[in-house]
């Protein structure tokens, strides 16, 4: 692989790490991403600090915290402070974004809300939307590299197809760009909205899930109007992702048809997960195990050369997307940003225990959001390394489960005095993090 790689952030929103086919989720089929998982590095235990549309995004681009990006949706980024296409840019790569943006603040219909130029991260191309929520009739505007304005149109078909033509069209132009002597890296983002709701997916992939035949995790209480309602979305929802990944096959054919695979490393995420009638609780901003963790793939097509594969526990999260790119990009992550670089673990010749992996990751909520499905209370929390998670709203507790012995959370001890020593550890970490990070969140008494 190439001093700089290429790098695609593929991302999609709602995406729960639990459905995929290697997590061993059997209402659905991802062959390529399962493929990648297996070439590549596959965190399962990766997570949403904050399992928000727009808080995520906004700690996405910049590396920070919600608390000093976006701290709910909708806000509007600061367009001041510098993003992974600023960062990466200056160290000499051409980045474009592709997709749903989600950044500007409150938005009018998709094909009136025109992101301005200076509030695009700093891309060198961009082509996009602000928010989006109706998969056949999806608008984009943007500009290209070389700084002409793309006025804003209606995308072809089903918003997930159209926008990985866009993509693809972008690796055949850094192709021939290559093929006339231009050895500039890229970064490119593709963000797509599937399989958030409406859970609307093409035909051919619809055909192949009937709410009839949707198996419920077991902590989807037996109720008749809430199992009627998630197998009757979670149909849509997989075949969603099913189409999801069929693009995502695409985009590996291409790469390898363009001979840019060998340069190019793969990471796939989303933006948090989906409650879908877990705990009776519906979306996302909740903070149990389908809302708050996501699929996280580092991947390249030759495993077997230049870096490693294999299954990482590390509670990789938000904020340590960012740092982790720019090492495998071989750029040294700014000071400012808080989060772990984890790319050594990807490349065979660079040295895994240099700097301590993290043993927990901070969770929260920033704003009472007042959503009907899911929790009606600000809430701060941690994650273990070894398994625990400990929560609490203002001034009281929530939650504390062993996800190793409970991986659906059915076994909530955190009132029970006989595991008050572990919970007085949890709590302890939860007041280190609440420090760190100048946060007055009320913790209750022990």
């Amino acid at each position: 692989m190439a001093q700089q790689p290429n790098v695609l952030w593929i991302f999609g929103d709602q995406h729960r790490a639990q459905a995929l086919g290697i997590s061993g989720d059997p209402n659905v089929a991802t062959p390529h991403l399962d493929i990648m998982a297996r070439q590549g590095l596959h965190f399962p235990q990766a997570l949403s600090n904050c399992p928000w549309c727009t808080p995520f995004r906004g700690s996405l681009l910049t590396g920070l915290h919600a608390h000093n990006a976006v701290r709910r949706t909708p806000e509007a980024l600061d367009p001041s402070l510098p993003t992974a296409a600023t960062m990466l840019g200056a160290a000499g790569y051409r980045t474009n974004y592709i997709g749903k943006w989600h950044l500007d603040g409150p938005s009018e219909p998709s094909d009136k809300h025109i992101v301005p130029r200076g509030r695009r991260g700093g891309f060198d191309s961009w082509i996009g939307y602000e928010n989006n929520n109706s998969q056949y009739d999806c608008w984009v505007h943007g500009h290209r590299a070389d700084g002409t304005a793309i006025d804003c149109y209606r995308l072809p078909g089903y918003e997930t197809d159209a926008l990985t033509d866009l993509c693809i069209e972008q690796l055949r132009s850094a192709a021939q760009a290559r093929a006339s002597g231009d050895t500039t890296p890229f970064f490119t983002v593709l963000s797509v909205q599937p399989p958030h709701g409406p859970y609307v997916a093409p035909a051919a992939d619809q055909a192949r899930h009937r709410p009839g035949t949707i198996s419920l995790r077991p902590n989807v209480p037996a109720i008749p109007r809430i199992e009627e309602e998630s197998r009757r979305d979670l149909a849509g929802y997989y075949a969603q992702i099913e189409n999801l990944d069929g693009n995502i096959g695409r985009i590996r054919e291409a790469l390898s048809a363009l001979g840019l695979a060998e340069d190019t490393v793969l990471m796939f995420f989303a933006d948090h997960g989906d409650m879908h009638g877990s705990h009776g609780m519906r979306e996302k901003s909740s903070p149990w195990e389908e809302s708050i963790r996501i699929p996280f793939i580092i991947s390249g097509q030759v495993p077997y050369k230049q870096h490693r594969s294999g299954v990482v526990d590390a509670p990789l999260c938000s904020v340590d997307i960012l740092p982790t790119t720019l090492g495998l990009c071989g750029v040294q992550p700014p000071q400012h940003l808080p989060g772990h670089d984890y790319s050594a673990l990807w490349r065979k010749d660079a040295e895994t225990t240099a700097v301590p992996e993290p043993e927990s990751a901070f969770i929260y909520q920033l704003v009472r959001k007042k959503h009907p499905g899911s929790i009606d209370r600000e809430w701060r929390g941690v994650v273990t390394r070894d398994g625990w998670k400990y929560v609490c709203i203002p001034h009281a507790p929530l939650l504390m489960h062993h996800l190793r012995e409970d991986p659906f959370e059915m076994h909530n001890m955190v009132w029970q005095q006989r595991y008050l020593p572990q919970r007085q550890r949890l709590h302890a970490m939860l007041q280190d993090w609440l420090q760190q990070l100048d946060d007055d969140f009320p913790l209750p008494e022990l």
